[in-house]
């Protein structure tokens, strides 16, 4: 694994202070006027809560329009290890905490990572957690059952790439499944829960596939 280096940081933290300074600016301007009283700091509290999110979900998606996250290997040194590092520190201190607290409503998980740059179609739903969201596009009315995990990066000692995971129409990924790099799942697949499907697997559509590591269970030439 390869070390977060200062610069990273302190973009990051600058980022972050500014987020939070414009957060606290917007919050007095707008809910400045309300009247002292009990719930006056709760209010302004959770309304100030808010609004960080709100400025940091704009920020995040500003720095990545700079800094896309890319498939292939990432060399070290370059710009994209320098994106990759902030935008992992954007991920793992501001949102990851709350996507895997298993508090925020199914609905609104989806809603969250549409706005982190997964690709989910109609009807399509996520109670598990999507690791760079930017590198999965799943299809319309498929389901990725509760603390699934979909990991579209590759950490092997100091090798660190990305590889696009690829998920069809009406495709279930079961409860606790991890789904590795590069995997593609067609339309009508189910993915048992537990499995774990290795990098670069191709899945069939219509096809099961469940066991440590997944094999093909039912479907076609099974």
């Amino acid at each position: 694994m390869r070390k977060i280096r200062g610069l990273e940081i302190f973009t990051f933290m600058t980022i972050l202070s500014i987020v939070v300074v414009l957060a606290l600016l917007t919050d007095r301007l707008v809910l400045g006027w309300l009247p002292p009283g009990d719930f006056r700091g709760i209010i302004l509290f959770l309304a100030g809560a808010f609004l960080i999110y709100c400025y940091a979900f704009l920020a995040y998606r500003i720095f990545l329009r700079s800094y896309p996250l890319r498939e292939g290997e990432i060399l070290p040194g370059s710009r994209d290890e320098f994106g990759y590092h902030v935008y992992l520190l954007f991920y793992l201190i501001l949102f990851y905490p709350v996507l895997r607290s298993g508090s925020v409503p199914v609905p609104l998980m989806r809603l969250i990572y549409q706005i982190l740059g997964a690709r989910l179609g109609a009807n399509t739903y996520s109670s598990g957690i999507i690791l760079d969201p930017p590198l999965i596009e799943i299809g319309a009315n498929s389901i990725v059952g509760q603390f699934a995990l979909l990991v579209p990066h590759v950490i092997e000692g100091h090798k660190l790439a990305h590889y696009k995971i690829t998920i069809g129409n009406n495709v279930t990924v079961g409860a606790h499944a991890v789904v590795l790099a590069g995997v593609t799942i067609g339309d009508n697949a189910i993915i048992a829960m537990g499995a774990i499907v290795p990098k670069g697997s191709q899945i069939e559509p219509n096809s099961v596939w469940g066991g440590v590591p997944a094999k093909k269970l039912r479907g076609p030439d099974a």
